[in-house]
């Protein structure tokens, strides 16, 4: 469970100290992540594993690594303009960075994340000998606060690469906006079985115009009412939009590609279809399972590789492949740095053979939803063109205004959905944003 879950009082409470465990944590996590390009909630999930800690410990533990990932960029150009020549060590600069992010972008006291810094290098063989050096560095940093986040070039916390391809995407001044929202916390949105206007009054919640509940405030999501009587879920707004987009009505056989964790399949179920929830991790799909079953909503699962599935054929396929993810930033900061241009063209290929089989399981005039939570062209929009380039037999279904809550800036000019972290701007800043999710939808021209 995530910082969206547990909520941010961890950080303003009165104890000060809640000791090393957690800032040792993120330390290790922020430094795994990096060293081995792996998502930073699994290398949480391992650390956690090994040294457990009280939920408040590790909702703390997360805030800081969530931070320090966010912010990765202001660290890096902060702490290099004032060291004279950076430490060799990646581990005592990931240290200084995690150490940095608490003073200037938590509320926890400067002493108490100066300190814990020290304590970790202290009791560490390599990195024994510098504590004063990391006393010296992040005293100077809380001293220099102000003029540090005066610095407040938005590109700062994107990597070069990245920068480059969305400003050759969406041009320079949309893609500044989306470096600026992914600097923000990620809203928490829910889908609810019935009713959304009744369950955002109950919840404190404002209803989205695409029919999400968007919380006011950050809080303990187990502690909501509804949580226990699998009345709603958690996901964003964008994420849910391609089940919807689908538009599976009851007694349908729908077939869900690549569904873990389950958003979209609760979906589906809740619509009444008989779904198919594939992926090829049994772990994954074991949670899926254990959250259908909070919502009292069933569906077959399989832990199969959806290219080796020969069920069907479906009336409806819902395709949500894998990707870079580079939409899930302001979710998932680590994201930025630990994916390269390469993994977007290895994913790119995976994702053209899924459409190809997701296209064979379909019965004659059967319905395909694609989609990624991707910001990249390759992953999207240049996707839809190959499947219909590929298959003459499909034919573009495009999205209505009316489907997504008249969200007309959300719409491709061929018809496709783009969503984008910088648009749904709310009054609150905080409460604005979206994930950037593309979805296309085909139609087979059978009958």
């Amino acid at each position: 469970m995530g910082l969206d879950c547990l909520g941010d009082s961890i950080l303003t409470q009165s104890d000060e100290q809640a000791g090393l465990g957690p800032r040792r944590l993120a330390w290790q996590a922020v430094t795994e992540t990096l060293k081995r390009r792996v998502p930073l909630d699994d290398v949480m999930e391992e650390l956690l594993r090994a040294d457990k800690l009280s939920p408040r410990d590790e909702a703390l533990a997360r805030a800081i690594a969530i931070v320090t990932f966010r912010r990765l960029g202001t660290l890096g150009h902060a702490l290099r303009e004032r060291l004279n020549k950076p430490p060799k060590d990646e581990r005592l600069m990931h240290l200084l960075a995690v150490g940095a992010a608490q003073i200037l972008f938590l509320d926890v006291p400067d002493h108490a994340a100066v300190d814990s810094a020290v304590e970790i290098a202290q009791s560490d063989p390599k990195l024994h000998h510098a504590g004063g050096f990391i006393n010296a560095v992040l005293r100077r940093v809380a001293r220099e606060r102000e003029q540090i986040l005066a610095q407040d070039d938005p590109w700062l916390d994107t990597p070069t690469w990245l920068e480059e391809r969305w400003i050759a995407q969406y041009g320079e001044p949309l893609a500044t906006r989306i470096a600026q929202a992914h600097r923000s916390l990620a809203s928490v949105d829910l889908t609810v079985k019935g009713d959304p206007q009744a369950w955002a009054e109950r919840l404190g919640g404002v209803l989205l115009p695409t029919g999400s509940i968007r919380l006011k405030e950050r809080t303990a999501i187990r502690e909501l009412p509804g949580f226990e009587a699998g009345e709603w879920w958690v996901q964003d707004a964008a994420a849910a939009l391609p089940a919807r987009l689908l538009q599976a009505k009851a007694g349908e056989r729908v077939v869900d590609l690549c569904a873990a964790p389950g958003g979209k399949t609760a979906q589906l179920a809740a619509a009444g279809a008989e779904v198919l929830a594939v992926d090829r991790s049994a772990k994954r799909l074991q949670r899926l399972e254990e959250n259908l079953a909070r919502l009292h909503l069933t569906a077959d699962t399989r832990a199969i590789d959806a290219e080796k599935l020969t069920a069907g054929p479906f009336d409806a396929v819902l395709l949500d492949a894998p990707c870079s993810a580079t939409g899930t930033i302001r979710r998932h900061p680590d994201v930025a740095w630990t994916k390269s241009e390469e993994d977007i063209r290895k994913l790119a290929g995976l994702q053209s053979r899924l459409l190809d089989k997701a296209a064979a399981l379909l019965k004659p005039g059967g319905r395909l939803v694609y989609c990624t939570c991707s910001l990249e062209a390759e992953e999207g929009e240049r996707q839809a063109e190959g499947f219909l380039a590929r298959h003459p037999d499909f034919t573009r279904n495009p999205v209505a205004p009316d489907e997504i809550g008249g969200l007309t800036e959300c719409l491709t000019p061929a018809g496709d959905l783009r969503t984008l972290p910088s648009q749904l701007a709310l009054s609150e800043h905080d409460r604005s944003g979206l994930d950037g999710f593309f979805v296309a939808r085909f139609v087979h021209k059978g009958s």
